[in-house]
């Protein structure tokens, strides 16, 4: 199988495709980023932006399945940059193009369990999404992301999955998203600003997210045309991640809770009963220990840096 994954320098992009070529596959990376990660990667990236539309016409060969990561993912900075949430919207309509006009039959596409919104109790299935709900440009962008692959499915017989992620976090990040923030701001004992007291979500170890697209690759026929949640099934609030991390480091920094930010879903537990049905999926990795194995992933990158 020929796989192309758009988004391949990011931090599922670059673990997903590891897993792929220890497998065998024949993997090709999309990204606009040379891979910092792995220059075994980095060699087989094609670098596009795949805002244009024209981004890919260079890009030779045929492809079985497209995995589609590539986004601007951050859901506050794009409450402060709407437009970056319609290039998200952009980039996915050129990917499905592409499949249609080079015969690509398969297409998995990385959605978010921000679809869901703020309502209700916490544990949510796949079909508790409606655009009433939708609290931020950057869920609407995955709203539409949804729609446009499912489409895509039944129009031109584009084959699709699709996986609400949440708060994927370990290897290969950097980025200020919690668990990098806090162990950067950990590590030099300095002051930690979380937003909201009680916001409670489900994170992820990347390992186990990687785990459910792959099951999802071994078992398209079960999985295709149906949206899957791919997190733990366990909310965790972000003081807890935290004060784990802080006592793990063994850190003296201070923690400043304020509220939540404009346009982010403050409660998240997934439903992983479809998931679990379809491709016998279930989380391996507990917080703690995904903690401790981020905790000693960043602590040997910050050394080799």
């Amino acid at each position: 199988m020929k796989i192309l994954v758009t988004g391949s320098s990011g931090t599922i992009g670059t673990r997903l495709c590891e897993r792929l070529l220890e497998q065998g596959m024949d993997v090709v990376g999309v990204d606009i980023r040379p891979n910092a990660w792995n220059s075994a990667i980095d060699g087989l990236t094609f670098r596009a932006d795949l805002r244009d539309e024209k981004s890919l016409d260079a890009l030779k060969g045929d492809f079985d399945l497209i995995i589609h990561l590539a986004a601007n993912a951050r859901v506050y900075d794009l409450v402060k940059v709407p437009r970056d949430a319609f290039d998200n919207i952009t980039m996915t309509f050129n990917v499905l193009e592409f499949a249609r006009l080079r015969g690509v039959g398969k297409v998995m596409f990385a959605s978010s369990r921000e679809v869901y919104g703020n309502y209700g109790e916490p544990k949510k299935s796949e079909e508790q999404v409606a655009l009433s709900r939708c609290e931020s440009p950057y869920a609407a962008s995955k709203m539409a992301g949804e729609a446009l692959v499912t489409s895509y499915d039944k129009c031109y017989g584009v084959q699709s999955v699709i996986f609400r992620f949440s708060n994927v976090y370990g290897m290969y990040d950097d980025s200020d998203r919690l668990v990098p923030l806090l162990f950067r701001k950990l590590g030099r004992n300095e002051e930690v600003t979380l937003f909201g007291e009680d916001k409670s979500l489900d994170f992820t170890y990347i390992d186990d997210t990687v785990d459910g697209i792959i099951a999802a690759i071994n078992k398209f026929d079960a999985a295709r045309g149906k949206t899957l949640n791919l997190a733990t099934g366990k909310g965790s609030r972000l003081v807890e991640v935290a004060e784990k991390m802080k006592a793990m480091m063994k850190s003296s920094s201070k923690f400043i809770i304020t509220a939540s930010r404009t346009g982010e879903v403050t409660k998240y537990v997934a439903d992983l009963s479809l998931a679990k049905a379809a491709l016998g999926y279930e989380a391996k990795v507990g917080l703690e220990e995904g903690l401790r194995r981020s905790i000693e992933w960043y602590t040997k990158y910050s050394a080799r840096k």
